[in-house]
């Protein structure tokens, strides 16, 4: 599983309600076409993060980087309804930064023959 990790912050008077809902709207989206697997919100609590990071994490899965790239090619397209959603979310938020990682240890990794 990858997983597309995405830290914002909300725009100065953005309602966090008002982001969930746009946020659900797109990804929801994407989950129910297939173009994902997964997401999830978490925000910070008690003022606890990592400094640079923004108070809110979005976590996508998708199975691979194929699926990944599906669904930044639906999200490119700029074609109603997906671009509508996507500006939805992108306009409520500030401070975007994005990382990808993966599970670990990788399901086909062979042990043994590793040479560093």
């Amino acid at each position: 599983m990858d997983i597309y990790q995405i830290s914002v912050d909300l725009k100065p008077g953005v309602r966090d309600h008002q982001f969930v809902a746009a946020l659900d709207g797109f990804l929801g989206a994407l989950k129910s076409s297939g173009k994902i697997e997964g997401w999830r919100l978490l925000r910070r609590k008690l003022g606890l993060g990592m400094p640079g990071l923004g108070e809110f994490q979005i976590l996508i899965e998708t199975r691979d980087l194929a699926q990944l790239d599906a669904a930044f090619t639906a999200a490119s397209t700029r074609n109603e309804p997906v671009e509508s959603a996507h500006h939805g979310v992108n306009a409520l938020v500030i401070n975007f930064q994005a990382a990808l990682y993966r599970d670990f240890p990788d399901a086909h990794r062979h042990h043994g023959e590793e040479r560093f």
